[in-house]
């Protein structure tokens, strides 16, 4: 399997004043993100406002930033939908653009049992050979996926890891603990940025992040001293981005995240409907938070 990378950014879509998406400055963001110490970016996930984005506009933000980064970062689609049927199509369709691998959300809103969630993630896996990366985050989607069904999937040769945002340290240990014995190479990101350091303590590889948009140096920093045994040093970086790592989340993402972005001067633009700006109090803490810390991301003409 290919490494994908121990940092990846879950990137934010930039819009026009009038909804359309910004390319020049999606292709910008790209280029940034990776000197920022991106290994690897998702495409159209969550916080690429990815239910209101038309697979159309997908697979032109793909190839975009397919032909920003080059052979710098990994591209990673996001590919998936509570149709199943959707998902294979969209993930078919990536694979021949040239991405690198598909991230594929839990099922959302439809509530399927945990056999409909293994012949679901299965039915997208071998309609393609991209590495699948799974994606379990129930506080968006609901139901959750199981250790047991996270195990069961992980015997499908290219479903090469998951994304976990559940919060649930005990069903993810015994994720990492129960794939290592028998697939070594199935790795488990951090799905939220305030996990990172408790999950890598107990096996995971490193973080698919909304906050590298701007400490990505910094994030990377603290990776790499724990993987060199520098323990306490790892742990002050962690500490001291914990006001970010909560922060970007006052709110539903992408909202404060792209507030941050156009607060610093890197104009990524509104959001759509349903989602809104960020509100006065809102905008307030962003503020404060972005005050408090060094912002890594390059400030590249703009």
């Amino acid at each position: 399997m290919k490494e994908l990378g121990r940092l990846i950014t879950a990137m934010v879509t930039p819009f026009k004043d009038d909804g359309s998406i910004d390319f020049d400055q999606t292709r910008l963001l790209a280029k940034a993100l990776v000197a920022s110490g991106s290994d690897g970016i998702v495409v159209a996930g969550t916080t690429g406002e990815s239910p209101t984005v038309t697979w159309e506009e997908e697979h032109e933000l793909f190839m975009a930033v397919r032909a920003a980064v080059g052979g710098s970062a990994r591209v990673i689609a996001g590919t998936g939908s509570n149709s199943t049927a959707e998902a294979v199509e969209n993930t078919i369709k990536a694979e021949k653009l040239g991405v690198d691998a598909a991230l594929l959300v839990v099922p959302y809103y439809n509530k399927p049992t945990q056999e409909g969630l293994y012949r679901h993630f299965k039915a997208v896996a071998d309609a393609t050979t991209l590495p699948i990366i799974l994606y379990n985050v129930p506080g968006r989607t609901v139901t959750s996926l199981s250790a047991d069904t996270t195990i069961r999937l992980s015997k499908i040769p290219n479903i090469v890891g998951t994304k976990e945002a559940s919060g649930n340290l005990g069903e993810i240990a015994r994720i990492i603990d129960e794939t290592q014995k028998v697939r070594p190479d199935f790795t488990v990101w951090s799905g939220n940025d305030s996990d990172i350091l408790p999950m890598m303590a107990i096996g995971a590889h490193g973080v698919i992040s909304v906050a590298s948009h701007l400490v990505g140096t910094q994030i990377k920093q603290m990776m790499e001293s724990f993987v060199a045994g520098d323990i306490v040093q790892a742990a002050a970086i962690h500490r001291r981005l914990t006001p970010v790592f909560n922060n970007l989340f006052v709110v539903a993402n992408p909202i404060p995240v792209k507030y941050a972005l156009n607060h610093i001067g890197f104009r990524v633009g509104g959001l759509r409907l349903p989602l809104t700006e960020a509100d006065d109090k809102t905008a307030a803490i962003i503020r404060d938070t972005l005050a408090g810390i060094h912002i890594d991301l390059p400030r590249y003409d703009r």
